[in-house]
Protein backbone atom coordinates (compact mmCIF):
# COMPACT_ATOMS: atom_id res chain seq x y z
CA UNK A 1 0.00 0.00 0.00
CA UNK A 2 1.52 2.93 -1.18
CA UNK A 3 1.50 5.44 2.30
CA UNK A 4 0.65 9.46 0.99
CA UNK A 5 3.32 10.83 2.86
CA UNK A 6 2.51 14.07 1.57
CA UNK A 7 -0.59 14.38 3.02
CA UNK A 8 0.07 12.43 6.60
CA UNK A 9 3.26 14.61 7.23
CA UNK A 10 0.70 17.62 7.43
CA UNK A 11 -2.26 16.29 9.30
CA UNK A 12 0.24 14.42 11.99
CA UNK A 13 0.29 17.26 14.13
CA UNK A 14 -3.89 17.32 14.50
CA UNK A 15 -4.23 13.43 15.63
CA UNK A 16 -5.07 14.83 18.87
CA UNK A 17 -6.75 17.65 18.62
CA UNK A 18 -10.27 18.87 19.29
CA UNK A 19 -10.36 20.57 15.94
CA UNK A 20 -12.27 17.96 13.29
CA UNK A 21 -10.07 17.54 10.55
CA UNK A 22 -11.55 17.10 6.79
CA UNK A 23 -10.23 15.05 4.31
CA UNK A 24 -12.45 16.13 1.08
CA UNK A 25 -11.31 15.02 -3.14
CA UNK A 26 -12.82 13.47 -5.64
CA UNK A 27 -14.21 10.61 -5.60
CA UNK A 28 -10.94 7.41 -5.46
CA UNK A 29 -8.51 9.46 -5.07
CA UNK A 30 -7.79 7.59 -2.18
CA UNK A 31 -9.28 9.73 1.26
CA UNK A 32 -10.03 6.14 2.69
CA UNK A 33 -6.35 5.03 2.72
CA UNK A 34 -5.24 7.85 4.00
CA UNK A 35 -7.65 7.63 6.75
CA UNK A 36 -6.90 3.50 7.11
CA UNK A 37 -3.10 4.99 7.18
CA UNK A 38 -3.83 7.16 10.14
CA UNK A 39 -6.11 4.89 12.14
CA UNK A 40 -2.80 2.21 11.83
CA UNK A 41 -0.42 5.15 13.08
CA UNK A 42 -2.24 5.30 15.79
CA UNK A 43 -1.97 1.92 16.58
CA UNK A 44 1.46 2.08 16.38
CA UNK A 45 1.76 4.59 18.88
CA UNK A 46 -0.37 2.12 21.50
CA UNK A 47 -3.69 3.21 20.77
CA UNK A 48 -6.30 0.20 21.49
CA UNK A 49 -8.64 -0.66 19.05
CA UNK A 50 -11.80 -0.01 21.18
CA UNK A 51 -10.86 3.53 20.96
CA UNK A 52 -10.70 3.78 17.19
CA UNK A 53 -13.95 3.56 15.78
CA UNK A 54 -14.17 3.59 12.24
CA UNK A 55 -17.46 4.04 9.94
CA UNK A 56 -17.26 3.59 6.07
CA UNK A 57 -20.88 5.04 4.67
CA UNK A 58 -20.54 3.26 1.85
CA UNK A 59 -20.71 -0.03 3.47
CA UNK A 60 -24.05 -1.97 3.98
CA UNK A 61 -23.43 -2.64 7.26
CA UNK A 62 -23.27 0.72 8.50
CA UNK A 63 -26.40 1.98 6.21
CA UNK A 64 -28.83 3.02 9.20
CA UNK A 65 -26.42 5.34 10.41
CA UNK A 66 -27.23 7.94 7.69
CA UNK A 67 -29.66 8.66 10.06
CA UNK A 68 -28.05 11.49 12.19
CA UNK A 69 -29.82 10.70 15.34
CA UNK A 70 -28.93 6.79 14.99
CA UNK A 71 -25.13 7.59 14.21
CA UNK A 72 -25.10 9.66 17.27
CA UNK A 73 -26.19 6.90 19.51
CA UNK A 74 -24.19 4.75 17.78
CA UNK A 75 -20.89 5.99 18.70
CA UNK A 76 -22.11 7.19 22.16
CA UNK A 77 -22.42 3.67 23.25
CA UNK A 78 -19.26 2.64 22.41
CA UNK A 79 -17.76 5.63 24.48
CA UNK A 80 -16.87 4.17 27.66
CA UNK A 81 -14.55 5.70 29.55
CA UNK A 82 -12.51 9.20 29.86
CA UNK A 83 -9.81 8.72 27.29
CA UNK A 84 -9.77 10.34 23.92
CA UNK A 85 -11.49 8.38 21.36
CA UNK A 86 -10.76 8.73 17.45
CA UNK A 87 -13.55 8.92 15.29
CA UNK A 88 -13.31 8.26 11.21
CA UNK A 89 -16.22 8.75 8.76
CA UNK A 90 -15.64 8.28 5.17
CA UNK A 91 -18.08 9.55 2.76
CA UNK A 92 -19.96 11.69 5.36
CA UNK A 93 -21.72 13.69 3.19
CA UNK A 94 -24.23 10.92 2.97
CA UNK A 95 -25.67 11.40 6.34
CA UNK A 96 -28.55 13.79 6.13
CA UNK A 97 -27.26 16.69 9.15
CA UNK A 98 -24.34 15.17 9.69
CA UNK A 99 -23.03 18.44 10.57
CA UNK A 100 -25.08 18.32 13.84
CA UNK A 101 -24.03 14.42 14.96
CA UNK A 102 -20.37 16.24 14.31
CA UNK A 103 -20.96 19.08 17.07
CA UNK A 104 -22.41 17.22 19.47
CA UNK A 105 -19.62 14.03 19.29
CA UNK A 106 -16.82 16.91 19.47
CA UNK A 107 -18.50 18.70 22.87
CA UNK A 108 -17.87 15.17 24.34
CA UNK A 109 -14.45 16.66 24.56
CA UNK A 110 -12.94 13.15 24.32
CA UNK A 111 -13.15 12.88 20.80
CA UNK A 112 -10.92 13.41 17.84
CA UNK A 113 -12.61 13.28 14.81
CA UNK A 114 -11.64 12.86 11.10
CA UNK A 115 -14.26 12.87 8.06
CA UNK A 116 -13.80 12.57 4.77
CA UNK A 117 -16.03 13.92 1.75
CA UNK A 118 -16.17 13.89 -2.33
CA UNK A 119 -17.87 16.89 -2.11
CA UNK A 120 -16.96 20.59 -1.60
CA UNK A 121 -20.13 21.05 0.51
CA UNK A 122 -17.51 19.79 3.51
CA UNK A 123 -15.90 23.20 2.31
CA UNK A 124 -18.64 25.30 2.01
CA UNK A 125 -19.75 28.56 3.74
CA UNK A 126 -22.31 26.70 5.29
CA UNK A 127 -20.40 24.46 6.94
CA UNK A 128 -18.16 26.90 7.47
CA UNK A 129 -21.01 28.28 9.62
CA UNK A 130 -22.22 25.59 11.77
CA UNK A 131 -18.82 24.41 12.58
CA UNK A 132 -17.73 28.09 13.60
CA UNK A 133 -13.93 27.48 13.15
CA UNK A 134 -13.97 24.24 14.85
CA UNK A 135 -12.32 22.40 11.97
CA UNK A 136 -9.39 22.26 9.30
CA UNK A 137 -8.71 21.37 5.95
CA UNK A 138 -6.53 19.21 3.88
CA UNK A 139 -7.51 18.37 0.30
CA UNK A 140 -6.75 15.70 -1.11
CA UNK A 141 -5.43 15.30 -4.76
CA UNK A 142 -5.31 11.88 -7.19
CA UNK A 143 -1.32 10.69 -6.93
CA UNK A 144 1.21 13.42 -7.14
CA UNK A 145 3.69 11.99 -10.35
CA UNK A 146 6.18 10.84 -8.13
CA UNK A 147 4.20 9.08 -6.40
CA UNK A 148 3.14 7.04 -9.33
CA UNK A 149 6.51 5.92 -9.41
CA UNK A 150 6.88 5.00 -5.54
CA UNK A 151 3.19 2.61 -6.30
CA UNK A 152 4.66 1.15 -9.91
CA UNK A 153 8.12 0.79 -7.56
CA UNK A 154 9.71 2.62 -10.06
CA UNK A 155 13.23 4.57 -8.98
CA UNK A 156 13.14 7.01 -12.20
CA UNK A 157 10.71 7.87 -14.75
CA UNK A 158 10.03 6.97 -18.06
CA UNK A 159 8.57 8.22 -21.19
CA UNK A 160 6.03 5.26 -20.96
CA UNK A 161 5.19 6.09 -17.87
CA UNK A 162 4.76 9.66 -18.18
CA UNK A 163 2.66 9.25 -21.48
CA UNK A 164 0.69 6.77 -19.60
CA UNK A 165 0.00 9.49 -16.92
CA UNK A 166 -0.57 12.19 -19.07
CA UNK A 167 -3.43 10.58 -20.58
CA UNK A 168 -4.89 8.35 -17.96
CA UNK A 169 -4.33 10.55 -15.18
CA UNK A 170 -3.70 8.97 -11.31
CA UNK A 171 -6.27 7.91 -9.86
CA UNK A 172 -5.23 5.00 -7.22
CA UNK A 173 -6.55 2.04 -8.62
CA UNK A 174 -7.04 2.31 -12.23
CA UNK A 175 -3.34 1.14 -11.88
CA UNK A 176 -4.87 -2.03 -11.37
CA UNK A 177 -5.29 -2.09 -15.11
CA UNK A 178 -3.09 -2.40 -17.64
CA UNK A 179 -5.71 -2.55 -20.82
CA UNK A 180 -6.72 0.47 -21.91
CA UNK A 181 -10.37 -1.14 -22.53
CA UNK A 182 -10.36 -1.78 -18.70
CA UNK A 183 -8.85 1.29 -17.91
CA UNK A 184 -11.70 3.18 -19.30
CA UNK A 185 -14.40 1.20 -18.16
CA UNK A 186 -12.92 1.61 -14.51
CA UNK A 187 -13.27 5.93 -15.38
CA UNK A 188 -16.26 5.28 -16.65
CA UNK A 189 -17.49 4.23 -13.06
CA UNK A 190 -16.16 6.91 -11.34
CA UNK A 191 -17.15 9.18 -13.44
CA UNK A 192 -20.83 7.59 -13.05
CA UNK A 193 -21.15 7.41 -9.27
CA UNK A 194 -19.99 11.15 -9.07
CA UNK A 195 -22.91 11.72 -11.38
CA UNK A 196 -25.15 9.81 -9.65
CA UNK A 197 -24.17 10.35 -6.01
CA UNK A 198 -22.40 13.92 -6.01
CA UNK A 199 -24.78 15.52 -9.01
CA UNK A 200 -27.66 14.06 -8.82
CA UNK A 201 -28.41 13.20 -5.12
CA UNK A 202 -26.44 15.96 -3.50
CA UNK A 203 -26.88 18.79 -6.32
CA UNK A 204 -30.66 17.64 -7.82
CA UNK A 205 -29.22 18.16 -11.33
CA UNK A 206 -31.42 16.10 -13.00
CA UNK A 207 -30.16 17.28 -17.11
CA UNK A 208 -27.21 14.74 -16.96
CA UNK A 209 -26.39 15.11 -20.77
CA UNK A 210 -25.91 18.85 -20.32
CA UNK A 211 -23.83 18.33 -17.37
CA UNK A 212 -22.02 15.89 -19.77
CA UNK A 213 -21.72 18.74 -22.63
CA UNK A 214 -20.39 21.42 -20.44
CA UNK A 215 -17.87 18.82 -18.89
CA UNK A 216 -17.13 18.48 -22.45
CA UNK A 217 -16.57 21.90 -23.68
CA UNK A 218 -14.16 22.42 -20.61
CA UNK A 219 -12.36 19.26 -21.39
CA UNK A 220 -11.80 20.27 -25.02
CA UNK A 221 -10.75 24.05 -23.68
CA UNK A 222 -8.50 23.49 -20.65
CA UNK A 223 -6.24 26.35 -20.36
CA UNK A 224 -8.17 28.56 -22.22
CA UNK A 225 -10.12 31.76 -20.76
CA UNK A 226 -13.64 31.02 -19.83
CA UNK A 227 -16.73 32.95 -22.16
CA UNK A 228 -20.28 32.00 -21.94
CA UNK A 229 -20.79 33.22 -25.29
CA UNK A 230 -18.49 30.59 -26.13
CA UNK A 231 -20.41 27.78 -24.66
CA UNK A 232 -23.67 29.26 -25.43
CA UNK A 233 -22.74 28.72 -28.76
CA UNK A 234 -21.15 25.23 -28.83
CA UNK A 235 -24.27 24.29 -26.79
CA UNK A 236 -26.99 25.81 -29.44
CA UNK A 237 -24.53 24.12 -32.11
CA UNK A 238 -25.66 20.53 -29.90
CA UNK A 239 -29.05 21.57 -30.34
CA UNK A 240 -29.17 23.05 -26.94
CA UNK A 241 -30.42 26.55 -25.98
CA UNK A 242 -29.78 27.66 -22.28
CA UNK A 243 -29.04 30.74 -20.27
CA UNK A 244 -25.97 31.83 -19.38
CA UNK A 245 -27.27 31.46 -15.24
CA UNK A 246 -27.85 28.05 -16.09
CA UNK A 247 -24.54 27.07 -17.48
CA UNK A 248 -23.23 29.06 -14.35
CA UNK A 249 -25.84 26.25 -12.04
CA UNK A 250 -24.16 23.67 -13.95
CA UNK A 251 -20.38 24.91 -13.97
CA UNK A 252 -20.94 25.31 -10.29
CA UNK A 253 -22.19 21.95 -10.21
CA UNK A 254 -19.00 20.34 -11.61
CA UNK A 255 -16.67 22.51 -8.92
CA UNK A 256 -18.37 21.09 -6.57
CA UNK A 257 -18.22 17.52 -7.34
CA UNK A 258 -14.37 18.16 -7.45
CA UNK A 259 -14.52 17.36 -11.60
CA UNK A 260 -12.79 20.51 -12.01
CA UNK A 261 -10.98 23.60 -10.90
CA UNK A 262 -11.82 27.33 -11.03
CA UNK A 263 -8.46 29.18 -11.39
CA UNK A 264 -8.83 32.81 -10.73
CA UNK A 265 -6.89 35.46 -12.52
CA UNK A 266 -4.46 37.35 -10.66
CA UNK A 267 -3.20 41.06 -11.57
CA UNK A 268 0.44 41.18 -11.57
CA UNK A 269 0.58 44.93 -11.58
CA UNK A 270 -2.42 45.09 -9.45
CA UNK A 271 -2.14 43.07 -7.02
CA UNK A 272 -5.67 42.44 -7.03
CA UNK A 273 -7.52 38.56 -7.74
CA UNK A 274 -10.18 39.46 -10.51
CA UNK A 275 -13.49 37.99 -10.49
CA UNK A 276 -13.64 37.26 -14.95
CA UNK A 277 -12.39 35.26 -17.53
CA UNK A 278 -11.57 32.22 -15.25
CA UNK A 279 -9.74 29.02 -16.57
CA UNK A 280 -10.86 25.80 -15.61
CA UNK A 281 -8.40 22.85 -15.46
CA UNK A 282 -9.59 19.07 -14.65
CA UNK A 283 -8.68 17.39 -11.25
CA UNK A 284 -7.85 14.17 -12.77
CA UNK A 285 -6.77 13.86 -16.82
CA UNK A 286 -8.03 10.31 -17.05
CA UNK A 287 -11.69 11.74 -16.17
CA UNK A 288 -11.21 14.25 -19.40
CA UNK A 289 -9.84 11.57 -21.66
CA UNK A 290 -12.88 9.89 -21.59
CA UNK A 291 -15.01 12.66 -21.52
CA UNK A 292 -13.29 14.82 -24.84
CA UNK A 293 -14.19 14.93 -28.06
CA UNK A 294 -11.35 13.74 -29.75
CA UNK A 295 -8.97 10.34 -29.60
CA UNK A 296 -7.03 12.44 -27.11
CA UNK A 297 -6.35 15.42 -25.32
CA UNK A 298 -3.70 18.38 -26.81
CA UNK A 299 -0.65 17.41 -25.30
CA UNK A 300 0.52 20.96 -24.49
CA UNK A 301 -2.70 21.76 -22.48
CA UNK A 302 -2.43 18.56 -20.67
CA UNK A 303 1.20 19.31 -19.25
CA UNK A 304 -0.35 22.93 -18.20
CA UNK A 305 -3.02 21.24 -16.33
CA UNK A 306 -0.40 18.79 -14.88
CA UNK A 307 1.65 21.82 -13.84
CA UNK A 308 -1.84 23.51 -12.53
CA UNK A 309 -2.66 20.26 -10.16
CA UNK A 310 1.59 19.91 -9.17
CA UNK A 311 1.61 23.42 -7.90
CA UNK A 312 -1.98 22.61 -6.02
CA UNK A 313 -0.33 19.35 -4.52
CA UNK A 314 2.59 21.44 -3.25
CA UNK A 315 0.25 23.48 -1.52
CA UNK A 316 0.41 27.16 -3.63
CA UNK A 317 -2.83 29.31 -4.52
CA UNK A 318 -2.88 29.16 -8.21
CA UNK A 319 -3.97 31.97 -10.18
CA UNK A 320 -3.59 33.12 -13.81
CA UNK A 321 -1.36 35.60 -14.59
CA UNK A 322 -2.56 39.02 -16.10
CA UNK A 323 -0.32 41.55 -17.01
CA UNK A 324 -0.26 44.57 -18.80
CA UNK A 325 0.09 43.57 -22.18
CA UNK A 326 -0.58 39.80 -21.92
CA UNK A 327 -0.81 37.06 -19.66
CA UNK A 328 1.72 34.25 -17.91
CA UNK A 329 0.20 30.76 -17.17
CA UNK A 330 0.17 30.50 -13.27
CA UNK A 331 0.92 32.88 -10.23
CA UNK A 332 1.69 30.82 -7.11
CA UNK A 333 1.48 32.03 -4.01
CA UNK A 334 2.34 30.45 -0.34
CA UNK A 335 2.70 32.45 2.89
CA UNK A 336 6.08 34.46 2.13
CA UNK A 337 6.11 33.14 -1.17
CA UNK A 338 5.61 33.58 -4.98
CA UNK A 339 6.45 32.57 -7.79
CA UNK A 340 5.48 32.36 -11.86
CA UNK A 341 5.33 29.75 -14.01
CA UNK A 342 5.09 29.58 -17.96
CA UNK A 343 4.50 26.19 -19.32
CA UNK A 344 5.52 24.88 -23.16
CA UNK A 345 5.49 21.62 -24.80
CA UNK A 346 8.97 22.30 -25.78
CA UNK A 347 11.21 25.20 -27.57
CA UNK A 348 12.22 24.25 -30.67
CA UNK A 349 13.13 27.42 -32.11
CA UNK A 350 14.21 31.21 -31.39
CA UNK A 351 10.77 32.48 -31.85
CA UNK A 352 9.38 30.01 -29.40
CA UNK A 353 11.79 30.87 -26.96
CA UNK A 354 11.06 34.41 -27.56
CA UNK A 355 7.30 34.28 -27.07
CA UNK A 356 7.54 32.08 -23.56
CA UNK A 357 10.34 33.89 -21.85
CA UNK A 358 8.82 37.00 -23.22
CA UNK A 359 5.95 36.79 -21.15
CA UNK A 360 7.45 37.68 -18.19
CA UNK A 361 9.45 41.03 -20.33
CA UNK A 362 6.43 43.36 -18.65
CA UNK A 363 6.85 41.95 -15.19
CA UNK A 364 9.83 43.68 -13.43
CA UNK A 365 9.95 42.50 -9.61
CA UNK A 366 12.49 39.85 -8.51
CA UNK A 367 9.72 36.98 -7.83
CA UNK A 368 11.28 34.00 -9.62
CA UNK A 369 10.01 32.97 -12.61
CA UNK A 370 10.14 29.68 -14.52
CA UNK A 371 9.51 28.23 -17.97
CA UNK A 372 8.53 24.47 -17.56
CA UNK A 373 9.03 22.29 -20.76
CA UNK A 374 9.38 19.00 -21.45
CA UNK A 375 12.85 19.75 -23.13
CA UNK A 376 15.98 17.45 -21.42
CA UNK A 377 17.95 20.48 -21.42
CA UNK A 378 17.77 23.34 -18.73
CA UNK A 379 18.98 26.39 -18.96
CA UNK A 380 18.74 30.18 -17.99
CA UNK A 381 17.44 32.84 -20.19
CA UNK A 382 17.35 36.27 -19.15
CA UNK A 383 17.35 35.77 -15.42
CA UNK A 384 14.80 33.25 -16.20
CA UNK A 385 15.14 29.41 -15.11
CA UNK A 386 14.12 26.86 -17.33
CA UNK A 387 13.20 23.56 -16.00
CA UNK A 388 12.39 19.93 -17.35
CA UNK A 389 8.70 19.21 -16.46
CA UNK A 390 9.94 15.53 -14.55
CA UNK A 391 12.37 17.84 -12.74
CA UNK A 392 9.45 19.59 -11.83
CA UNK A 393 7.11 17.00 -10.43
CA UNK A 394 10.20 14.71 -8.67
CA UNK A 395 11.19 18.45 -6.67
CA UNK A 396 9.61 18.22 -3.23
CA UNK A 397 11.10 21.81 -2.75
CA UNK A 398 10.27 23.20 -5.58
Amino acid sequence: MLKRRIYLEKIREFYDSNLIKILVGIRRCGKSIILEQIAQELRERGIEEDHIIYVNFEFIEFENLIDYKELNKYIKEKIKDDKLYYLFFDEIQNVNNFEKVINSLRASQNVSIFITGSNSRLLSEELSTVLSGRYVSFKINPLSYKEVLQLLGKNESTNEIFEDYMKWGSLPNRFEFKKEDAIKNYLYGVFDSIILRDVVERLKIRDTSLFNLILQYIVDTIGREFSAENIMNFLRNEGREVSTLTIYSYLEALCKALLIRKIYRYDVHGKAVLKTLNKYYVTDLGIAQIKNSSNEIDKSYAIENIVCNELIIKGYDVFTGKTKKGEIDFVATKPNKKIYIQVAFSIPNEDTKNREFGAYNNIKDNYPKYVITLDKLSYEYNGIKHVNLIDFLLDENF
